[in-house]
């Protein structure tokens, strides 16, 4: 299975264009779009959110992450974390994934296809190489030689917010494990105590809880958690 995670959007030919590389090279390889409205122009936010989301999927999966604002200037990387791929720029995007294991193996892809474009590397160049993992070859075969990687000095868990979805919750970069449930968060100079679910608070007020993919979110029942705090990637979250 192929995963991508980008900052793409819905809109426009680029997650389709996407998808048809990935079909035309790897045809038999289930292609689903994990994300597609990653943190935009953040590799770091965007990092703690795949992280997040890596997990539960089959041996061998390969995460195709394309997160990158200077638009092909870093060099594309491909890790090996237990059982699962990613492929992505060396910009960060790949690090809090590989920082979730006790060791991690990379590569930095050396291929270069003939007609690798300037802007969309994501399809020219990273694409062929998830197929090719997708399909089994090797990290060396697909393009890749094996590099040592010094880790960023990056906390475990980031006290931001990483995303905000179309109803208007924040997700944190706080694993939930980490707080306890009596635990008060300050967010837009407000605090904020846990509530088990959305129905029981008032409709309107604000509260936090651990969403499903484990982390600390933010949210208000029935209403916009970031319209009625005023919240933006990067915002940052005390308690």
């Amino acid at each position: 299975m192929i995963l991508t995670f980008t900052d793409f959007g819905r809109e426009g030919p680029y997650l389709g264009q996407l998808e048809i590389v990935l079909h035309r090279l790897a045809p038999n390889v289930p292609v689903v779009h994990l994300m597609a409205d990653a943190p935009r122009f953040k590799p770091r936010s965007a990092a703690y959110v795949l992280a997040a989301l890596a997990h539960d999927v089959p041996d061998g999966t390969v995460f195709l992450g394309v997160v990158d604002p200077d638009a092909g200037a870093r060099e594309p990387l491909i890790v090996r974390t237990g059982a699962y791929w990613f492929v992505g720029p060396d910009n960060g995007l790949l690090e809090v994934a590989a920082a979730h294991v006790e060791s991690a193996a990379w590569w930095q892809i050396e291929w270069r296809p003939d007609d690798l474009s300037v802007g969309f590397h994501g399809r020219d160049l990273y694409a062929p190489v998830a197929a090719r993992l997708a399909l089994g070859m090797t990290p060396e075969a697909a393009g890749g030689v094996t590099i040592e990687r010094v880790p960023v000095d990056w906390p475990a868990d980031l006290n931001e917010v990483i995303y905000i979805d179309g109803f208007g919750n924040a997700t944190t970069g706080i694993r939930g494990s980490q707080l306890a449930p009596t635990a008060t968060l300050e967010v837009s100079g407000r605090r904020l105590a846990k509530a088990e679910a959305y129905g029981t608070v008032a409709p309107g007020e604000a509260f936090w809880y651990v969403n499903s993919d484990g982390l600390v979110e933010i949210a208000a029942n029935r209403s916009s958690a970031a319209q009625a705090l005023g919240l933006a990637v990067g915002d940052p979250i005390r308690f």
